[in-house]
């Protein structure tokens, strides 16, 4: 397989100017083979040791990679830099009909140029997406155990522990509970490999947060839970701190603080942020918050602006910057 470096016009070369495209793309072929042993510059190393990433904070603000049209690409650290995040939730590659990902991760040279670009911006790698399921039919594709044993792959290779997983709109249990003995049967079967590489599969649905209590206790296994999203909650008309307290601390693995695009988090009426942080206090919570939504419709593709304006407020409230 063939893999091709992701970014803009050249990010490699303007994280790491001392490292030629020619000199990358022959290091990737050489790690194909086993013989590339990738390290830093000096200059980065330098800096990688004197700016760990912030390890410390209760709660920590992501941003998705995609969002960012940035999907799996290694310019989605610097503009998360920019944007004023701790951390990048980075997509498994497009879907499609294909038998897994297109993930180029699966590289170790580009693999290990991502690790290397985050470690040097102090950001970390929150989660792993794959975003695919939210157009394809986790029930009902064939080669699902191999993309999910792929992402799990993945997560081992680049130590990220949680996985986002939507059901989307094909696997709505919410819509076809017909589909239910497929998704519970299919989770049941995989979880045994992410509890054996120490990792979470982070399911979001439909559901309200009791029909997710029982989506969990079917499959029985501390390493598939929830991964809340604010605005599912909220579209569907349910008290959004009820929802987390049905939930409890110990099956959230992630949070998407979102809405659907409208207006920035911080001019939203239907969400309290405070009393939300209020909520995740006193349950004992900690984790990530990743931005995905919440653009303002007025000016909805620029970036910055939008993700910008969001992290700020989440790190106001939740981390008091």
């Amino acid at each position: 397989m063939a893999y091709r470096i992701q970014g803009d016009s050249d990010p490699i070369r303007a994280t790491f100017p001392s490292l030629s495209r020619r000199g990358f793309l022959g290091g990737a072929a050489a790690a194909g083979a086993g013989l590339l042993s990738t390290k830093l510059p000096a200059w980065a190393e330098e800096t990688a040791v004197a700016r760990p990433p912030a390890a410390d904070l209760r709660y920590k603000i992501g941003v998705c990679d995609w969002m960012i049209l940035k999907r799996q690409k290694l310019g989605a650290f610097s503009l998360a830099k920019e944007i004023g995040v701790n951390g990048v939730e980075v997509d498994m590659g497009s879907l499609g009909q294909r038998e897994t990902f297109e993930n180029s991760l699966a590289a170790p040279a580009i693999r290990q140029q991502f690790l290397d670009t985050a470690r040097v911006l102090d950001l970390e790698i929150c989660s792993l997406a794959m975003s695919g399921f939210y157009a394809q039919s986790f029930a009902e594709r064939p080669t699902v155990p191999r993309m999910v044993q792929d992402c799990i792959d993945t997560m081992q290779q680049m130590s990220v522990k949680v996985a986002f997983l939507p059901l989307g709109v094909r696997s709505d249990l919410a819509l076809h509970p017909e589909l239910r003995p497929a998704v519970v049967e299919r989770l049941k079967s995989l979880a045994p490999q992410a509890e054996q590489a120490g990792v979470i599969l982070g399911l979001e649905t439909a559901l309200d947060a009791a029909g997710e209590v029982k989506l969990l206790e079917d499959i029985g296994s501390p390493a598939v839970q929830i991964y809340f999203n604010f605005a599912n909650a909220l579209q569907n008309g349910r008290d959004l701190e009820a929802e987390l307290r049905t939930l409890g601390k110990d099956r959230i693995c992630q949070i998407h603080a979102t809405d659907q695009d409208g207006v920035w988090l911080e001019n939203n009426p239907r969400i309290d942020m405070p009393r939300i942080k209020q909520t995740l206090d006193e349950l004992g919570w900690s984790g990530w918050l990743v931005l995905e939504r919440s653009r303002d419709a007025r000016d909805a593709r620029n970036v910055c602006k939008n993700f910008g304006a969001n992290a700020a407020y989440l790190k106001k409230v939740f981390q008091g910057a």
